[in-house]
């Protein structure tokens, strides 16, 4: 007796990973739905039933602003040449914003849907591109802030301007994006073993901040502090927030080499957050 044929026609096949360095282009694109309403999720959610709402988007870069201009550079006297203090702190202040955002929201990511990821399955990695790109969102309206300030120096005849560089900012900020995502992918893996990790990021990500040059510029440290400039040389998030302000501000200055520095290390922290994420995915469950 021949066996009848199976014609059943699916349309999502799931396969295990064989190579953990892949990401699934195709599949991210059939799940862009779930990827839309996450993004909703994280922009409608993180400020709901507070009284000030969205508008904490602008509160917390314009108070960290005029903190750091008091602290640093009335009372530490840190100068920021040409350019008005607050100013050059905000436009910092904003592009790192952006970096700690996609790092802190997605370095929760096990933790925070591990009922959800237990339950159905679809590609994990679109939890963290949301974060990322609900995030982009936020940081657009920040931006949106730091230019009507740039507006008001500018006609009170500050002297600031912009240069042809200004079109690589983007570059910028998705090197920012993709460096907050590959670390955050890693940290988030990590953190469902070693629940210690949750407790040190807050913490490190302030200490980063000080090493990253967002309060001031890249040459006064060579100035000021010779024996520890090391520290911020070797950071790529200092190159990526010295060239945000040139381009935006046209003070301080660009390394090319710097920046090329930035985006090897970029790459190669996303290859590896992929690869321990992909990993972690498959048996996160059991110890989350």
């Amino acid at each position: 007796m021949q066996t009848p044929k199976n014609t059943t026609t699916w349309l999502f096949e799931i396969t295990p990973k064989n190579n953990f360095f892949r990401l699934n282009f195709k599949e991210i694109w059939q799940y862009r739905d779930l990827l839309t309403l996450f993004v909703q999720r994280d922009l409608v959610t993180v400020y709901k039933q507070t009284i000030l709402g969205p508008l904490w988007y602008l509160i917390q870069p314009l108070l960290t602003s005029i903190t750091v201009t008091i602290i640093f550079n009335t009372l530490a006297g840190i100068t920021t040449a040409t350019v008005p203090p607050f100013l050059f702190n905000l436009a910092g202040i904003v592009v790192w914003n952006y970096f700690t955002s996609c790092l802190n929201d997605t370095a929760d990511t096990f933790k925070k849907n591990a009922s959800v990821f237990g339950k159905v399955y679809f590609p994990r990695i679109i939890v963290p591109l949301s974060i990322v790109l609900s995030n982009l969102l936020k940081f657009g309206i920040q931006f949106f802030i730091f230019l009507l300030f740039y507006i008001y120096y500018y006609n009170q005849g500050a002297p600031i301007g912009w240069n042809y560089w200004i079109f690589a900012f983007p570059v910028m900020v998705v090197l920012m994006g993709i460096l907050g995502l590959g670390m955050g992918m890693l940290i988030s893996s990590l953190v469902t073993k070693y629940r210690d990790l949750s407790h040190l990021i807050g913490f490190g990500v302030q200490l980063l901040m000080y090493i990253s040059a967002v309060v001031y510029p890249m040459a006064l440290v060579q100035q000021k502090m010779p024996d520890y400039a090391w520290l911020v040389q070797y950071n790529p998030l200092a190159y990526v927030i010295e060239s945000s302000r040139y381009m935006l501000l046209n003070t301080g200055q660009i390394s090319i080499a710097g920046l090329g520095y930035t985006l090897v290390v970029t790459v190669v922290l996303f290859l590896f957050g992929v690869l321990v994420f992909n990993t972690t995915e498959k048996n996160f469950i059991d110890t989350v």
